[in-house]
C-alpha cells in the first residue's frame, strides 16, 4: 500500500483512511505513514472493531467517536469557518455525527441542531437566527428528504444536503431522499451520496477554505 501523503499539498485535504476491506495491519500501515508525513487531520472512517482496537492501542491520543464510527488520530488546527449540522430525526444522527466529527477534525466550529424534521416544521423555524449566522449548513434527512429545501429557502448560506437510508419501503434505502434533494426547488442546494456525512463535511471545508 502506498499512502497518498502529498494529497493535502494538491487539494488542501489529506487522504482519509476508509476502513472496510482493509485489515488492521493495513490500516496501521497507512496511519503511520500519514503520521510520519505530519498530515492533519488523520481520519479512519467506517472502521471495524478490530481496526479500532489496533489504532487505539497503537496511538493512545486517537479518539473513536462511537455513533459516527470515525476515529480521529490527529485533528487539524482550528480553521476559519462556522457550520451547522442539522438532522431531521434521531435515526439520522449517525450520519449527522459523521459529518460533524469530520468537520471538527478539520478545525471547523460546528453547531449541532437535531430533531427538526419537516413533520414539525416549527422546530426548524426556531433555529433560523442561528442558521443565518453560519458560513455553511449541512442538512441530513431520510424519508422524503424535504428538510434541505426548507432550510435552503430560509437562509443565505450554502446548504449541503445528505440523504440517509432511513425510511420505510418506498424510501428504497435512501434513494427517495436522494432524488428529492437532487430535485430541490431551491436553486443551489449541493447534494452528496446516501449516508455520506464524510463527503458533506469535506465539501463544507472546501467551500470555506476557498473564501
Amino acid at each position: 500500500m502506498v499512502p497518498d501523503v502529498a494529497r493535502e499539498d494538491r487539494t488542501g485535504q489529506p487522504e482519509v483512511i476508509y476502513g472496510p476491506g482493509k485489515s488492521p495491519e493495513q490500516v496501521l500501515e497507512v496511519a503511520r505513514a500519514l503520521l510520519a508525513a505530519r498530515v492533519r487531520p488523520i481520519l479512519l472512517t467506517r472502521p471495524t472493531p478490530d481496526q479500532i482496537e489496533a489504532v487505539l492501542h497503537d496511538d493512545p491520543e486517537a479518539v473513536h467517536h462511537e455513533r459516527a464510527n470515525v476515529v480521529v488520530i490527529r485533528p487539524a488546527a482550528e480553521a476559519a469557518g462556522r457550520i451547522a449540522v442539522v438532522s431531521a430525526g434521531t435515526s439520522d444522527l449517525p450520519v449527522a455525527d459523521e459529518a460533524a466529527v469530520v468537520a471538527e477534525a478539520f478545525g471547523l466550529a460546528v453547531e449541532r441542531i437535531t430533531d427538526v424534521g419537516v413533520a414539525g416544521v416549527h422546530r426548524v423555524l426556531e433555529h433560523v437566527p442561528t442558521l443565518e449566522a453560519m458560513d455553511c449548513v449541512i442538512v441530513v434527512a431520510g424519508m422524503e428528504g424535504a428538510l434541505p429545501s426548507v432550510v435552503a429557502g430560509l437562509i443565505p448560506a450554502p446548504v449541503i444536503a445528505v440523504p440517509t437510508s432511513v425510511g420505510y419501503g418506498a424510501s428504497f434505502e435512501g434513494l427517495a431522499a436522494l432524488l428529492g434533494m437532487l430535485s430541490s426547488c431551491v436553486p443551489g442546494v449541493l447534494t452528496v451520496n446516501i449516508d455520506n456525512g464524510l463527503g458533506a463535511a469535506m465539501a463544507a471545508h472546501r467551500i470555506l477554505r476557498s473564501r
